[in-house]
């Protein structure tokens, strides 16, 4: 690891290097608690469920980001969604340097809803006929 100036644009490296493309977990986190207003990094650690040293230190890239456990990362991203700021799982992993996992469960549930209720009615009931199948097979199997 070397040090220097932690700016985003510096050519030295800090403790972790910065996603590919775009922002690093500082640049992402310093914007979005910007967009929050008045937030803290404070109140987005207690709220997240992660030490404020923790955090302070991803902040201050005085520590690596690689290993983020990835429950953490979910968290700040929920916590910045109810404080009215867009961020997706898929920007935060990135900007750590993580790998990106799939879709959540919840979003996988959001898109299959989305594509039910693009569907005529009797797509739909087929639709339902199908997952009532597959679920039967499911159990049986295990």
């Amino acid at each position: 690891m070397t040090t220097g100036p932690n700016h985003p644009g510096d050519h030295v490296r800090a403790a972790e290097d910065p996603a590919p493309t775009g922002e690093d977990l500082a640049a992402l986190l310093t914007r979005l608690l910007e967009e929050a207003g008045d937030r803290s990094q404070k109140e987005l650690a207690e709220s997240a469920g992660i030490k404020y040293p923790t955090l302070n230190a991803w902040m201050n890239r005085t520590r690596g980001t690689s290993r983020i456990n990835p429950d953490d990362l979910r968290a700040i991203g929920n916590v910045m969604r109810e404080w009215g700021v867009e961020v997706t799982p898929r920007q935060l992993f990135q900007a750590s340097g993580r790998p990106i996992p799939g879709p959540t469960d919840e979003e996988r549930e959001q898109r299959l809803l989305e594509i039910y209720r693009q569907l005529p009615r009797r797509a739909q009931r087929t639709l339902i006929e199908t997952a009532e199948v597959m679920l039967g097979a499911a159990r049986a199997s295990t």
